[in-house]
């Protein structure tokens, strides 16, 4: 049963990311989901089956407002291919769902919840893989969408995730509100540029998943349990902390790199006021980084 359960969440990203038909795209999406709601309630606790009707449900909320959009275009215009999305309520009503059901502000609500109730194997799943199709469809779609409201969801993205993350001392939820924060320079330099926007999302990911790996092999699950690990293992424990600085983007770490390529996009687009905002939201988000790395080190 897993063999099928991961063939279906793996064809369902597939099928998204290689339809040029709303339809096929949305069947993909709905497979994806289907396939993982088993995982997330896989741990029989009151939490997990929590997590699992709230993924569900936002889920499957977006999917309606995607099906909603891409019927209205097909109205309008008369085609249901992706990238002939040309209808402005159409357009807002498919970002709004794909940011629904990436996690991004302002409709995050159920990211850190859903991390919460489950394991670091699906937290994993949920941050990483389970962006790729829904970031695939706004890529292909980011010509027609207006930049005010990808930039606008951007940065309200960044704030959320960076004072959401200050207060929390259960790691998967701090892990929830970094990839609300990572999520929110994607999407707003979506506007500017599609291509930065999936290598900041690639970097985004090839960052934590080693972060929640190191986490399950230590089975570390709050800053509690981080302080502690130095002693039993001091290389994953140190590694864990320089990937958290990484993701934060401070140089000179790998995370610095997209988020120095995004301001120089919007400095050249001779968006200064945004550049600073997002440099503003990045100092917050660096300053739970810095918490969790300071109580590792000392």
């Amino acid at each position: 049963s897993i063999t099928i359960i991961t063939l279906s969440i793996i064809m369902g990203t597939i099928m998204t990311m290689s339809s040029s038909n709303w339809l096929m795209a949305w069947i993909g999406l709905e497979l994806n989901m289907l396939a993982i709601l088993p995982i997330i309630s896989k741990p029989k606790t009151t939490r997990a089956s929590e997590a699992t009707i709230k993924y569900f449900l936002t889920q499957a909320i977006a999917s309606a407002m995607m099906l909603l959009s891409s019927t209205t275009n097909a109205w309008q215009t008369g085609s249901w291919d992706i990238l002939e999305l040309k209808n402005k309520f159409s357009t807002t009503i498919m970002t709004l769902s794909l940011m629904m059901k990436m996690g991004a502000a302002p409709i995050h609500f159920w990211l850190p919840e859903v991390l919460q109730g489950t394991t670091l194997q699906t937290a994993l799943l949920i941050t990483t893989w389970q962006k790729l199709a829904p970031i695939s469809l706004m890529y292909m779609i980011s010509n027609n969408i207006q930049p005010a409201l990808l930039m606008s969801a951007g940065i309200l993205s960044m704030i959320v995730g960076g004072l959401g993350g200050i207060n929390q001392t259960q790691l998967r939820k701090t892990m929830a509100y970094s990839s609300i924060n990572n999520l929110g320079w994607t999407i707003m330099i979506m506007a500017l540029s599609p291509n930065l926007a999936v290598m900041n999302i690639f970097i985004y990911m090839i960052m934590t998943t080693p972060i929640f790996l190191m986490m399950t092999s230590t089975s570390t699950k709050t800053l509690q349990n981080l302080t502690t690990t130095w002693t039993t293992s001091t290389a994953t424990t140190l590694s864990i902390a320089l990937l958290m600085l990484s993701t934060s983007g401070l140089p000179p770490f790998t995370g610095f790199l997209p988020k120095m390529l995004a301001l120089n996009e919007l400095i050249t687009q001779k968006l200064t006021t945004l550049a600073t905002l997002a440099i503003m939201t990045s100092l917050v988000s660096l300053l739970f980084y810095l918490r969790i790395t300071y109580l590792i080190m000392v």
